[in-house]
């Protein structure tokens, strides 16, 4: 199980597996970066929780742009942030986007529903 995790959740995430930019214990690094750590955890959370905490639509937006904003002036600047930060900001990301993913997934299935009522009759 450790040597497929190892292998496929990077190929999953399209992760860089950095070692500095990535969590180690006892030693071993974790099989995926700070940042993509973070979004694996988000989406799991949002994945158990979905059912108690539905953020509203205008927040997901809000939830995503602190990791962009982290990625992206990290890619553009000498500016490097630290592994809790990309952590943090990974699981907001992860978290929203499941939800955008989960909320437009029943979206587009209501509709189908709707549209072969509407034809059946």
């Amino acid at each position: 199980m450790r040597t497929w995790l190892y292998k496929w959740l990077p190929i999953v995430f399209g992760c860089h597996c950095l070692d500095k930019r990535s969590f180690h214990y006892k030693g071993q690094r974790f099989p995926l970066c700070a940042r993509c750590t973070g979004e694996l955890v988000g989406i799991l959370a949002a994945l158990g929780s979905i059912a108690f905490v539905r953020p509203p639509l205008w927040m997901l937006p809000v939830l995503m742009v602190p990791m962009v904003l982290d990625g992206g002036i990290q890619m553009f600047t000498s500016y490097e942030s630290g592994n809790i930060r990309r952590l943090i900001t990974g699981m907001l990301f992860g978290f929203a986007l499941t939800d955008v993913f989960l909320r437009s997934t029943a979206a587009v299935f209501r509709y189908g529903v709707a549209l072969g009522e509407r034809m059946a009759a």
